[in-house]
């Protein structure tokens, strides 16, 4: 049953599917099936603002207090348009300012379950808008009779035990928020007496030397959650990023991301330690970690100085985080990047109604 403006039907509940995406999880909607009072709903039924997220569903995590919204898509280019909202913890902020990547993940088999998609066979290929930054992604899933196969041998780091794979190639995500792969058209800038690269290859971050801020780059996430100090300053160059980056006052926003980055110690790329913005990410975000690949790609960029890049014109780059890597596959024209693909998997937890009152 569809959501109406009724209070009294939108107290029956609303048709939601959560899922795992990558290594975030959170509700899966169909737009027309949302209440006017979206954003409220969405508040409501995460819990927020609570820091345990008590009366709601979310688990006191910006990893798992997310939504995608899904629709059939109009455009000739797309099949699906897809929305993600951030619900924040402990603010009652519902933000469309950033794409999340891991989310991303779900939104082909979720189209796949609801009917906006029909299954090609084996694998079925889903073009879809994200309308936070106006790119297309495409997504291969495992599929059979009609429905997408979750069970599968595929891994990935942050998650336990293996899935179906799920193949996801970017193109044109370059600039797709801040206008520009660089926004100040610098691979390296000095921001509050610190080198950082702000890139913004489908997801806003700036890029910054750990040893600049007297780290190893090798901290737990609880460690860097508890260095007040760290965070302070981090949170003063963000402020001063984000005009730079054509973002405004981000004072409010949840982008850019603010990236630290150190030599690969388990034979990756580039190691990172990644704020959300003000709290450490468990692991580091499928764009994120786009956008981190591709600063690595930047003569004399804080990443790039650091990293091991292998040679030739299709890249495997393994983007170190604290619970493991994320493999970015890079190709590349020349020296430009051309596209970057991902391998995540996704898992249908739950279908039902959920409630706001």
């Amino acid at each position: 049953m569809g959501a109406t403006n009724s209070n009294l039907e939108q107290s029956l509940g609303v048709p939601c599917m959560w899922m795992r995406g990558g290594t975030s999880k959170g509700a899966y909607f169909l737009e027309h099936q949302l209440p006017d009072n979206r954003d409220e709903f969405l508040l409501r039924i995460m819990g927020s603002p609570d820091d345990r997220q008590i009366d709601g569903m979310g688990g006191a995590d910006p990893l798992t207090s997310k939504v995608a919204i899904v629709k059939k898509s109009d455009r000739p280019d797309a099949d699906v348009d897809y929305l993600f909202l951030q619900v924040s913890v402990d603010q009652a902020l519902v933000s469309d300012k950033q794409n999340c990547g891991n989310i991303l993940a779900g939104v082909a088999p979720f189209a796949i379950e609801r009917g906006l998609v029909r299954a090609t066979g084996a694998l079925t290929s889903v073009r879809i808008f994200m309308e936070n930054t106006g790119q297309l992604a495409t997504a291969t899933v495992s599929t059979a009779n009609d429905k997408p196969v979750y069970a599968g041998t595929a891994a990935i780091d942050g998650v336990p035990g293996k899935a179906a794979p799920i193949s996801i190639t970017f193109s044109d995500t370059a600039g797709s928020t801040c206008g520009a792969l660089l926004p100040t058209g610098n691979p390296v800038d000095n921001v509050e007496g610190v080198d950082v690269t702000m890139i913004d290859n489908g997801m806003p971050v700036v890029v910054l030397n750990a040893q600049d801020f007297g780290l190893s780059g090798q901290e737990t996430r609880e460690q860097l959650d508890a260095h007040v100090e760290l965070k302070s300053r981090l949170e003063k160059v963000r402020l001063a990023c984000g005009p730079l980056m054509n973002l405004g006052d981000v004072s409010e926003l949840t982008v850019p991301k603010m990236t630290l980055v150190s030599a690969p110690m388990n034979g990756g790329t580039i190691s990172t330690r990644t704020f959300i913005p003000h709290r450490c990410h468990a692991s580091i975000g499928v764009l994120g970690a786009v956008s981190v690949a591709t600063a690595c790609l930047l003569q004399g960029s804080p990443a790039q100085v650091l990293s091991v890049v292998p040679e030739g014109n299709k890249k495997i780059l393994q983007v170190e985080h604290p619970i493991g890597q994320t493999t970015i596959e890079a190709s590349m024209v020349g020296e430009e990047l051309d596209s970057a693909g991902i391998i995540r998997t996704a898992r249908k937890l739950f279908d039902g109604d959920i409630f706001s009152d």
